[in-house]
């Protein structure tokens, strides 16, 4: 089920990333209720089944309950895509810190032994 005609260029790693996502929204917005939001079933599910490793690195873990308040911008009880990627975002920036601090760490670790080597 591609979405790429032949006349396009074949896409690009980011704009897959990008379809993936869009991709992944449907598979649990289609579930129940409106076919373009997520209900916060399908919101929990999603969670549960999709970022279970890197929601991690968000320094507070907020419930579900306090995710979709944070989200629902129009207070519909319902996340529309646009509120989706906001969740995706912040999980995004968070892993990108939690990386760099993963970085970090392993550099101070290679001086400490570095400086070990020289007594």
């Amino acid at each position: 089920m591609s979405k790429t005609t032949q006349t396009q260029e074949p896409l690009s790693e980011l704009e897959r990333a990008m379809d993936v996502i869009i991709d992944v929204f449907h598979q649990y917005s289609r579930r129940e209720g409106d076919r373009d939001t997520l209900t916060k079933k399908e919101l929990k599910l999603m969670i549960e089944k999709q970022l279970v490793n890197y929601l991690k690195h968000v320094k507070n873990k907020a419930t579900v309950d306090e995710i979709m308040k944070d989200l629902d911008i129009n207070k519909d009880e319902e996340l529309n895509f646009c509120e989706t990627m906001l969740l995706i975002t912040r999980v995004t920036i968070a892993t990108h810190e939690h990386l760099h601090e993963v970085e970090d760490q392993q550099q101070q670790q290679q001086q400490q032994h570095k400086h070990q080597h020289h007594h």
